[in-house]
């Protein structure tokens, strides 16, 4: 039996339409050096149009990719409505790539049109000449144009157009909408392509309570790089609930950011933690800093250290939730928000977990032989997901390992409780085995955190005679800050096991980053190889 339900294919441009008309009056802030520029979601769609002709009128097709290489703001927007909307598949460009990687994706993709901002030309431009298949290369903003040879402008070409461009309406909801590629940490990128129908149904979690909530009375700071992820889902959510966007370029500091968040008051902000530690310590001594218009703030891509979730709860009465999610997962996949009915005093030992299952993704834990474990809070395995926003298979790449039996391997390691919620211990490869016992970076790395000396610090796994691994912890002071590696040793004491304790220690003056700002663990490993690293052993 079949139902009476009618079949309205799942399209990026129904949200389109959805955010132009109920929404029409909401708007887009893109901050820049010499202010903030405003435009409504009734002139972005309009623009999308008008660019969606552009492309169009240079042979752009369906299927065919369209990339970007830009920062955060409204013309970034355009395209990733205009494009998936027209047909074509949006290919967001990680603008922090090694240029050797740069190069790969851009081929492997093979993008006919790349849509750069003024600013990043001369990065583009290192691997001009090795893009085979790039046909137009189209600027928005000053810029050296000449490095790239022949531009078009981005401006000029909306200019000559018309809005009215008219969505189709036979796409298959099934097809690519967009696509990026993993941050490639070990071997070349691989790409994931989200569907219409994907990218329909994860805008919708997006707006649960149960997730994020975004709503028409939100007001959001994407921190996060439109081109990781798709901006988390963020550009397209908005449009359907109707929630505003500031963007804010490269002004991705603690300082700039503090002062976004006073002037144009977000209600809810995504970011990495690095971006909300740095927000921590500017608010800490700016007299002006205001945060209280942020009803909470979402922290993704690496492990959120309890003393930083404390921080912003004391010092601004501000809920600061995890999401955990991959480039594979769209990325929404667990947020952390404590079970209704919590008691405040224990709200952040819910907080400080990699999240809770959000509805329309299962997640469940295996061991080292595919079994699956019990969700009891205390069998250790790795993460295994599957679902409607969950990619089945990589982009062009034969890559089986990373699947089992029609599961996503996620490759991060931990357990499963009965609420549903995750505890992520460890990435499979940076788990420490020491002496046959598992010790985790990620709660080592929390623990050293919690000391008031310190700003960051990154724990990985180093060759030891006796017990085959051991942890080195490597660690950022506060400015100004002195502690030495006894006294943080001595602080772990009463707080971890004590065959954990490090006995290898280094002072660093930063954490290597990942282009998304996740810590860069295997620079830390390839730098204690080199014997680059100062370090003392106790």
């Amino acid at each position: 039996m079949e139902s009476t339900m009618q079949d309205v294919p799942l399209l990026i441009s129904s949200i389109v339409r959805h955010g132009e008309w109920l929404y029409a009056d909401k708007k887009v802030f893109t901050i820049t050096a010499d202010g903030t520029e405003e435009a409504t979601f009734f002139e972005i769609s309009k623009r999308a149009e008008r660019l969606a002709a552009a492309l169009t009128r240079l042979g752009i097709q369906r299927g065919d990719r369209v990339a970007t290489f830009q920062w955060n703001n409204q013309a970034h927007m355009e395209a990733y409505l205009a494009v998936p909307s027209m047909g074509a598949v949006l290919h967001t460009l990680n603008i922090r790539l090694f240029p050797e990687q740069l190069a790969y994706i851009v081929n492997h993709a093979e993008d006919k049109v790349i849509i750069v901002d003024g600013s990043l030309i001369p990065l583009l431009a290192k691997v001009r000449d090795q893009l085979t298949g790039v046909q137009h290369f189209i600027v928005k903003g000053e810029g050296d144009r000449s490095l790239l040879g022949d531009t078009l402008d981005y401006d000029e070409l909306l200019g000559a157009e018309e809005p009215g461009f008219v969505w189709p309406e036979d796409l298959d909801e099934r097809s690519a909408a967009a696509m990026c590629y993993t941050s490639g940490t070990t071997g070349n990128p691989k790409g994931v392509v989200y569907s219409h129908r994907s990218t329909w149904l994860h805008s919708l979690a997006s707006m649960t309570a149960n997730s994020i909530g975004f709503s028409e009375a939100d007001r959001g700071l994407l921190i996060v790089p439109m081109f990781h992820v798709n901006a988390w889902g963020a550009a397209y959510t908005a449009f359907f609930a109707g929630a505003e966007l500031i963007m804010p370029q490269m002004f991705l500091q603690g300082e700039p950011l503090v002062k976004i968040i006073r002037e144009l008051k977000p209600t809810v902000s995504l970011g990495v933690p690095t971006v909300w530690n740095d927000v921590l310590r500017v608010a800490a001594t700016d007299p002006t800093a205001d945060l209280s218009s942020l009803r909470t703030i979402v922290a993704g891509g690496s492990a959120v250290p309890r003393v930083m979730i404390e921080a912003f709860r004391e010092n601004h009465n501000l809920k600061l939730i995890q999401g955990w999610g991959m480039t594979e997962t769209s990325p929404l996949a667990a947020v952390s928000i404590p079970p209704h009915g919590t008691p405040v005093n224990r709200e952040i030992d819910y907080q400080v977990k990699a999240g809770r299952i959000v509805a329309g993704v299962e997640v469940r834990t295996v061991d080292e032989n595919g079994t699956v474990l019990p969700h009891d809070g205390e069998s250790v395995g790795e993460f295994e997901i599957r679902g409607p926003w969950i990619t089945g298979a990589y982009f062009g790449v034969d890559d089986a390992e990373k699947f089992h039996d029609g599961w996503l391997r996620t490759g991060d390691v931990g357990t499963l409780d009965h609420e549903g919620f995750m505890v992520i211990s460890d990435r499979t490869k940076d788990v420490i085995k020491s002496g046959g016992e598992w010790i985790s970076s990620v709660e080592l790395e929390n623990e050293v955190m919690a000391h008031p000396d310190v700003f960051e610090a990154s724990v990985v796994a180093v060759p030891d005679e006796k017990w085959q691994e051991r942890p080195l912890c490597c660690v950022v002071l506060n400015p100004g800050a002195e502690v030495t590696a006894e006294a943080l040793r001595d602080f772990l004491i009463p707080r971890v096991a004590k065959w954990w304790i490090p006995e290898r220690w280094a002072f660093i003056a930063a954490v290597p980053k990942t282009s998304v700002g996740k810590f860069d663990k295997k620079v830390v490993r390839a730098q204690y190889a080199a014997g680059e690293l100062d370090v003392m052993t106790l």
